[in-house]
């Protein structure tokens, strides 16, 4: 039996889910006319007490559609210089919206409201106009780091102050909303738009949603044709995610406990230099000279158990659904034995 730690973007959808998925009444989407993604869309937008929201393939394109909304061409985004939309999305940023980017060298991943004051451009014919902060949380090159509310509701504020849109990319929000036991609707009242991942923590096939305003979410609509994620009956989709919003976000705090239980166990090897705080489901962990990230992978996959290297000397560990607190075990004492 294989264990599988290199994303939580391995699941497979379980027997309830995929009888939920084959009985989904569908229509066509593009008309509106498919009522488990109206469900859907509407379901999350209450959750968040959002006025809309709109289902897309992936969170890559929900990002990119929400940076395309919320700027114009020759504008700047700003944003930490681990982000998913920066290191992860193919330069979408650029080639999508003709943009470019303002990084900043945040605390695994977050950045405050000082860092953003401190870049945003003066209004000079030679600068580019600041118009968007991204924020991710929880951020997965911070080793699923959470952000604290009244971090991000400064960041809000110095938004306000300077007419500029602040967007968030939640792929595993639901992870920190369950660490941080915050609720959606404080994130819904903080945020211009949402990005959140069906696919990831809460083990659906395929799927993210964008939230906003009804205006923002009419645009973001046209924008998601332009793109190419106009689907047709991809109810049988949104019924998965129906499915996970309703069952599958409780049982998150098993992800971070299994996390913890793991970085437990490596926090005691000599060959570890350091394991980042563990708050939800990633851990992430850098090694001494004596061993390297591709080496250790190697040795995981000897014993059937796959992580991941995200660079030279260092390796992450994602828990996820289908991890059994039976699997854990048996990977901790794996690594007591090395």
């Amino acid at each position: 039996m294989i264990i599988d730690f290199r994303s939580d973007t391995v699941t497979r959808p379980t027997k309830i889910m995929l009888e939920a998925m084959f009985n989904a009444p569908v229509g066509d989407d593009v008309f509106g006319e498919d009522p488990s993604i109206n469900t859907l869309e509407e379901k999350a937008a209450a959750m968040f007490e959002m006025e809309a929201a709109l289902f897309c393939p992936s969170g890559t394109m929900t990002n990119q559609i929400a940076i395309k909304c919320h700027t114009q061409p020759g504008d700047e985004v700003i944003c930490d210089s681990t982000s998913h939309i920066y290191q992860y999305e193919g330069g979408g940023i650029a080639f999508n919206s003709g943009c470019s980017v303002k990084l900043i060298d945040g605390n695994r991943g977050r950045i405050k409201a000082e860092n953003v004051l401190q870049s945003i451009n003066p209004k000079d014919i030679h600068k580019a106009p600041t118009s968007l902060v991204s924020l991710e949380n929880t951020s997965n090159r911070g080793g699923g780091s959470c952000y604290e509310m009244e971090d991000i509701i400064n960041i809000r504020q110095a938004c306000d102050d300077n007419d500029i849109k602040l967007h968030l990319d939640g792929a595993r929000l639901f992870n920190a909303l369950v660490a941080k036991k915050q609720s959606p609707a404080q994130f819904g009242k903080t945020f211009h738009s949402i990005s959140i991942c069906l696919s990831k923590s809460l083990g659906c096939p395929v799927g993210s949603l964008l939230l906003g305003n009804k205006e923002f979410i009419t645009k973001a609509r046209r924008y998601r044709k332009v793109f190419g994620g106009g689907m047709r009956q991809a109810g049988y989709l949104a019924a998965a995610g129906i499915y996970a919003l309703d069952h599958n976000i409780d049982r998150l705090s098993e992800d971070h406990l299994h996390a913890m239980q793991i970085a437990a166990a490596l926090a005691q090897k000599d060959f570890v230099q350091e394991v980042y705080p563990v708050e939800t489901n990633i851990i992430i962990f850098t090694l001494k000279q004596t061993i390297s990230a591709k080496e250790l992978v190697a040795r995981f996959k000897e014993s059937q158990i796959l992580v991941h290297a995200i660079s030279s000397s260092q390796v992450r560990i994602v828990t996820h659904l289908d991890i059994t607190p039976e699997m854990t075990e048996k990977t901790t004492r794996f690594i007591q034995s090395i």
